[in-house]
This record gives structure tokens, C-alpha cells and sequence, in this order.
């Protein structure tokens, strides 16, 4: 097993030990082997949003614990094929993506409707896919930021998918536009009986405000993912808070003291529990994203996600370039370390 506290570093104890005061741990729906008995079954999901659920539960070394660990490859769009795949240009063949996925234990791989559909006949029965539905590609000039759906949700289904993922840039000028865009695939997702997953980003030129980046400010990341989770996303992903306030700092929008003064604070596990708050107090999943890759540290910076993530009650982590862009022995290796926090008893609920 992965040596934790060794990784965490100088950040060991206030990781660790610390005990949240803001949200009760009582009052959550946690992860765990009975979710969907527990809690999904409460909601509006048909038997067939429930099964695949439960198929994505059931796979990879996370098998029966509650938590997920996904391989997302949509970069190939997102950040151009080249700058995603020449530190290690295997993964140009969709092929390699999945089976790094396979072999690095996940629960399930994300991808393009490229990548996933010219291997899905091989792949669909062996590991569980999520197709990413839209994107923002980089080949516009000059550049803009919007999402683009490049896929139905009727191709998701008939390639063997259990689940789609999409992304809202909450806060930009083409929000609305896409909150009914993809309002309307999840409900076509969820009729054909697929868990619906959203990138719930935010992206705003005025979110950096003197010197801070308040993309991942903890109380409009959890706007964000109160949207999401209203927009009925099973799964919501979400960078990790790495500050508050963002509201007051840029001066806009409504909020609350108690936001600050209460339910907040600066330890890292109580910013992430803000946002497992907004996912309707966990009844969406709540998993973090891993982040670009910056070489010797990404195994150290994945390990300490996935402690937040765990301890503030969130379902789990999605990692993508951290793990494709180096040897793949390599990439199994940080998967695994990842998925070892799910696993170890050692880290606990805050």
C-alpha cells in the first residue's frame, strides 16, 4: 500500500487528523457499499440508471467500497492531441488509453466519441465507458471558450456506454446556453438509463481578481456544483477549493456570513466539504479532479487530493493527465495510489 502520510508531508497532520466543525459528518449521505440502496433510491432514476450505477461501482480495484476512480482522456480536444500525447505518444492509439484504464484498476474510462467508439466493440464488455459529450477545442483562432457538443446522446448508447459526461463553464457568457443544452441530454441519458456525469467548471475572466484565481474559490465552486447537482447529475466533478471568498472579492452575485464564518474555514477538508454540501449534502457524488501533470510531484499531488476528497465525503477522483502522460507502469502506479486512500482504514470521515 502507498505510504500516505509519507507523501503528505509537512501537511500529514493538518490533513490527517483534522475534524471538521463546519457540516456534521451525521448529516452527509457517505459513500459506501449500499449507496444506491441508501440513498439513490430514493430519487427518480429508473432500474437501468441504477444498474449501471451500480456496474460502475462493482468494477476495478474500488470494487464494492462505494468510491470511484475514473481515467478521463478527452485532452486530445480539450488541449490538441499534440500537447496531450507527444510526453508519451502511445496514447495517440485509443487502444492504449483503455487499457492503461484496465490496468490501472479503475472503475471506468472517459473519453471522445472518437477514442471510445473505434475501440468499443473490443472494450465496451470490459471495462465500463463514459462519453464525454462536449468539448471546448483549441484549434479556433483567436481562441474561444466554449463548450461544443460534438456527440449525441444516442451514440453513448448504442456503443455499450453506462454513463456521459459534459461540461458547463458556469459563470461565461454561453452558461445558459449550455445548462439547457446539456439539461436536456442528461434527460435523454437518464431515459435511456445512463448515469450522467458533469464537469461543473467555471469560467470567467473577472474570477481572477488581484493576484487570486477564484475558479477555485470554495463557495463558487460550490455554486457551481449546486447547478449541477439541480441539473440532475449523478456524478458531479469539480476542481478542488484551494481558497473562499470569491463572491466578496469580485463583488458580485449573493451570499451569506455564516458561509465564511461557519460553514468554511481554511483547512483544506472544510473547503472540500463545502462543495460535498452543495451535491445536495452527497446525494450527487462529489469527485475532484486530478489536474495537469507537472512531473515529479504528481504523485505526492494526487495522493493529497484524494485525502481531501475522502475525508471532506466526497465519492472520489478522476485523473487523466498525471497518469497518460508518463510510462505506463508509471500511470498504473499513480492510479493505485490514488485508489489506495479509498482502500486504507487509516483515512477516515473529518
Amino acid at each position: 500500500m502507498t505510504d500516505i502520510a509519507r507523501l503528505l508531508g509537512a501537511e500529514a497532520e493538518t490533513l490527517l487528523e483534522h475534524q471538521c466543525q463546519t457540516f456534521r459528518k451525521e448529516d452527509l449521505y457517505l459513500p459506501g457499499p449500499d449507496f444506491i440502496d441508501r440513498v439513490m433510491s430514493e430519487n427518480d432514476r429508473s432500474p437501468h440508471v441504477l444498474r449501471n450505477m451500480q456496474t460502475l461501482y462493482n468494477h476495478g480495484r474500488l470494487a464494492g467500497t462505494g468510491y470511484l476512480s475514473f481515467l478521463p482522456v478527452d485532452q486530445g480536444i480539450e488541449h490538441s492531441a499534440g500537447a496531450s500525447f507527444a510526453p508519451n505518444p502511445r496514447y495517440f492509439d485509443p487502444k492504449n488509453i483503455v487499457e492503461l484504464a484496465i490496468e490501472g484498476g479503475c472503475n471506468g474510462v472517459a473519453s471522445t466519441l472518437g477514442v471510445l467508439s473505434s475501440v468499443a466493440r473490443r472494450y465496451a464488455h470490459k471495462i465500463p465507458f463514459m462519453l464525454k459529450l462536449n468539448h471546448n477545442e483549441t484549434l479556433t483562432y483567436p481562441a474561444i471558450f466554449d463548450q461544443t457538443l460534438f456527440a449525441q446522446v444516442e451514440q453513448a448508447h448504442d456503443m455499450g456506454c453506462v454513463a456521459v459526461g459534459a461540461t458547463i463553464y458556469f459563470g461565461s457568457p454561453e452558461s445558459r446556453r449550455q445548462i439547457q443544452e446539456i439539461s436536456e441530454a442528461f434527460e435523454r441519458a437518464h431515459e435511456l438509463g445512463m448515469v450522467t456525469v458533469l464537469w461543473s467548471y467555471l469560467r470567467n475572466p473577472a474570477f481572477k481578481h488581484e493576484g487570486t484565481d477564484y475558479h477555485v474559490a470554495s463557495d463558487l465552486t460550490g455554486q457551481a456544483i449546486h447547478m449541477a447537482a439541480t441539473l440532475k447529475a449523478d456524478i458531479v466533478k469539480q476542481k478542488l477549493p484551494e481558497n473562499n471568498g470569491g463572491y466578496r472579492a469580485v463583488g458580485f452575485g449573493h451570499t451569506h456570513d455564516k458561509v465564511y464564518d461557519e460553514l468554511t474555514s481554511d483547512n483544506p477538508v472544510d473547503l472540500a466539504r463545502y462543495q460535498v454540501a452543495n451535491c445536495f449534502m452527497g446525494r450527487a457524488g462529489l469527485i475532484n479532479s486530478g489536474g495537469g501533470s507537472k512531473g515529479h510531484s504528481d504523485l505526492g499531488e494526487a495522493v493529497r487530493t484524494a485525502v481531501i476528497n475522502k475525508r471532506a465525503g466526497g465519492m472520489g477522483l478522476i485523473s487523466g493527465r498525471k497518469a497518460f502522460q508518463k510510462p505506463m507502469n508509471e500511470g498504473v502506479e499513480l492510479l493505485n495510489a490514488i485508489q489506495d486512500v479509498y482502500l486504507s482504514s487509516e483515512v477516515t470521515l473529518a
